[in-house]
């Protein structure tokens, strides 16, 4: 009854939109107050012990690095190298639009902050070129999705605590999804551009020389991702270690090779990842403590008999998962899910013998898709508020779009081997 009662003012709180660690505590005390078997105290404990784990290290080193990309002038020289390479082909600066985001999505971890970073410098470059407002926006906002499933994606380390699987294994299995959904948007995008003769930003593919000027020039910033995937897989450090040892590069090549980073830069960006990590971790915190809640009054066990009383098939199960998650992922932030979600449903995915890498990365794609959809998704509504799009034209434009990343996500759901062939290679 009472844990009914907190699921209920959860839903409401999430309905009525107010911030989802505040929802998440309000279900917790709700609780607490009808329930006469467990001390309030264990859920302090709870909210408070889960900010001391260890792998969350890695989320302000990250989302530092992602905030000092721009300062640097990394961005500029990946757009640059990105425009060089696609700028020729059909939709040609849409295509650079999706390399930009795919190349991005391995140095930073917020597909928010990408968006409306690419919205600001893409969309009104692409509107000058003919495209449609709404088009562009799409094309951003579904561009930028790919940053939660390419390392060092939060969503990817969070998943990792939650389920206690390794970090190094799940960014590794981000690699060959997130390139398989830069492609499939990329040939999206050019048969939208064939159709409605959206011409090339360049009359002819790139030369010799122009290549080598663009791969120069973005040389260090090409150099980071192999500093953080390499580094990582071949155990030289961890993914925390293998943040700040990132973060020390960039300020270096901010700082005396490209000479752009300059003090209040570096004020504006530590500003700016305190706000994002202190946001990310009242949800991990409080929803560490929901999920502690779920296994008190063993709901994980409920949810496992309940679903496999139904079937044993590990695939319908994903298939119905998958349905559920894309219905969720419109009303509630992703990482919210992925904490409260993880911990009822990892009975049920080690019962039916379901890889938990295969299993997080596809939950991981799964909720991004919903940060694209109406009714609450954060990456429709950042794109829009900043370009002034209309939910509607946002929906009508994106359809394209959005297809060709569900028919990812049914790859990844019943093809393991896209998701575990790296990790375990």
């Amino acid at each position: 009854m009472s844990v009914g009662i907190a699921c209920l003012v959860l839903i409401t709180g999430f309905v009525i939109n107010i911030p989802v660690f505040i929802a998440v505590i309000a279900a917790i005390v709700s609780y607490f107050f009808l329930a006469g078997d467990a001390s309030p105290m264990i859920a302090a404990q709870r909210i408070v012990g889960a900010s001391e784990n260890t792998t969350l290290l890695a989320i302000p080193f990250f989302i530092f690095l992602g905030n000092l990309l721009n300062h640097a002038g990394i961005t500029r020289r990946l757009l640059k190298l990105a425009e060089i390479l696609t700028g020729h082909m059909k939709g040609g600066l849409a295509q650079s639009n999706v390399m930009l985001s795919t190349l991005m999505g391995g140095m930073s971890a917020s597909n928010v902050a990408d968006c409306a970073m690419l919205c600001k410098m893409l969309v009104p470059e692409m509107t000058k070129l003919g495209y449609g407002r709404a088009f562009s926006t799409a094309v951003t906002a579904a561009g930028s999705l790919i940053t939660p499933i390419i390392p060092p994606g939060m969503a990817l380390i969070i998943y990792a605590y939650v389920a206690d699987v390794s970090v190094g294994k799940m960014f590794m299995s981000g690699v060959v999804p997130g390139i398989m959904c830069a492609i499939a948007l990329m040939v999206t995008i050019a048969i939208v551009a064939r159709v409605r003769g959206y011409k090339p930003a360049r009359a002819h593919g790139p030369t010799w020389h122009e290549f080598w000027h663009a791969l120069k020039g973005a040389s260090g910033a090409l150099t980071l991702v192999l500093v953080i995937l390499g580094g990582i897989r071949l155990g030289v450090f961890t993914p925390t270690e293998a943040g700040a040892v990132a973060v020390a590069y960039v300020i270096f090549l901010g700082v005396f090779v490209y000479k752009e980073l300059k003090l209040p830069h570096l004020k504006e960006a530590l500003l700016e990842t305190s706000l994002s990590t202190a946001t990310i971790m009242l949800i991990i915190m409080a929803c560490s403590a929901l999920a502690w809640l779920f296994t008190w009054e063993q709901l994980s066990q409920s949810v496992a008999g309940f679903i496999t009383g139904y079937s044993s098939n590990p695939y319908v199960f994903l298939m119905v998962l998958n349905v559920f998650l894309l219905i969720l992922g419109m009303f509630i932030e992703g990482n919210a899910a992925i904490i409260v979600l993880v911990p009822l449903l990892m009975p049920t995915v080690k019962l039916l013998g379901i890889d938990p890498i295969h299993f997080g990365l596809m939950m991981i794609l799964n909720l991004a898709i919903g940060c694209l959809t109406p009714p609450m998704g954060t990456v429709m509504f950042v794109a829009n508020s900043i370009t002034g799009t209309k939910v509607g034209e946002f929906c009508r434009e994106g359809f394209p779009l959005f297809v060709a990343l569900i028919v990812c996500l049914l790859l990844v759901t019943f093809i393991p081997a896209i998701s575990t062939w790296l990790p375990y290679l």
